[in-house]
């Protein structure tokens, strides 16, 4: 069973898209977890907002718990949408220090389930909305609630401005970092990473399979992690949605070092100019089983 979507997304010069709801399930099943922010801000009872502790990967922003980087829109951010979205977006903060004494010329938001939702196997999704500037590097994903790589990641989507790819990848003891196990999709010409569309993983005792809108793009199995390393996903996971901003992985896809490393000056005029934001229309985890494979 696989966590089909019911979406297409259409083509630039076609029709309208019209909104369509979360993803059609047995009937009977309801999700684990839900959320279309339809509250009109963000539900605190299944969110965390993280602010900056160690960042990694050389990311040039710290993250804020602010209405200035995480919010829930109403308005113009909506269209396509099947009602409000939840906004995350990167500010431009020349001099931003950190509580933990670190300088950053950036701010942006994250938020995780982690104490308030965590699961193991089932089909997690999300329908989200990128935006366009190399360089800036949105994602949502899956950790475990040990030490890393040692209780596995699980990355549904992620995104470093390019916008005819995204991928998806698993990381864990002899397989994380530049070694992780990893597969790009990538979109044609008339329907690119900056329309809406959405990102799952079917998460099983044996294998993950990722799909973009309903499609296959990676299947990732227990033989090919125990070829590297051992199998750490029989461990619940809580999910991140997060917005980073350059470093190591934009920088090795793009070669870009200026204005920032990894970061362009596209996109950073981007963040500048209130352009670049993370749209996600609503995230959902079902248990294993409970997708129609077909549409």
């Amino acid at each position: 069973m696989s966590c089909s979507s019911g979406y297409s997304p259409a083509p630039r010069s076609g029709p309208t898209i019209e909104p369509t709801g979360p993803s059609r399930v047995v009937a009977g099943v309801e999700p684990i977890f839900f959320d279309d922010f339809g509250s009109g801000q963000l539900d605190r009872s299944k969110w965390n907002a993280r602010t900056s502790g160690r960042i990694v990967n050389d990311e040039q922003q710290a993250y804020i718990d602010s209405p200035d980087t995480i919010f829930v829109s109403s308005g113009a951010d909506t269209a396509g949408a099947t009602g409000n979205v939840l906004v995350l977006q990167p500010r431009f903060r020349p001099g931003y220090t950190s509580p933990d004494g670190d300088r950053f010329d950036f701010v942006s938001g994250r938020i995780d389930t982690r104490g308030r939702f965590q699961f193991r196997y089932g089909c997690a999704s999300a329908r989200i909305r990128l935006p366009d500037g190399r360089g800036l590097w949105p994602a949502f994903w899956l950790m475990g609630g040990g030490n890393w790589p040692e209780t596995g990641e699980i990355d549904v989507m992620e995104y470093v401005g390019e916008r005819d790819w995204t991928s998806s990848a698993v990381h864990g003891p002899g397989y994380s970092g530049e070694q992780g196990l990893v597969n790009n999709r990538y979109f044609t010409d008339r329907v690119d990473a900056t329309d809406w569309h959405v990102y799952s993983v079917d998460w099983e005792p044996d294998q993950l399979v990722f799909r973009v809108d309903d499609a296959i793009v990676y299947r990732v199995t227990r033989p090919m992690v125990e070829f590297f390393g051992p199998w750490t996903f029989d461990n619940e996971k809580f999910l991140i949605v997060n917005f980073a901003l350059g470093g190591i992985y934009p920088f090795k896809t793009s070669g870009i070092d200026s204005p920032y490393h990894g970061l362009s000056q596209a996109a950073t005029d981007a963040i500048k100019t209130g352009r670049a934001k993370l749209l996600v229309d609503w995230v959902r985890v079902d248990p294993l089983g409970s997708r129609k494979d077909t549409l």
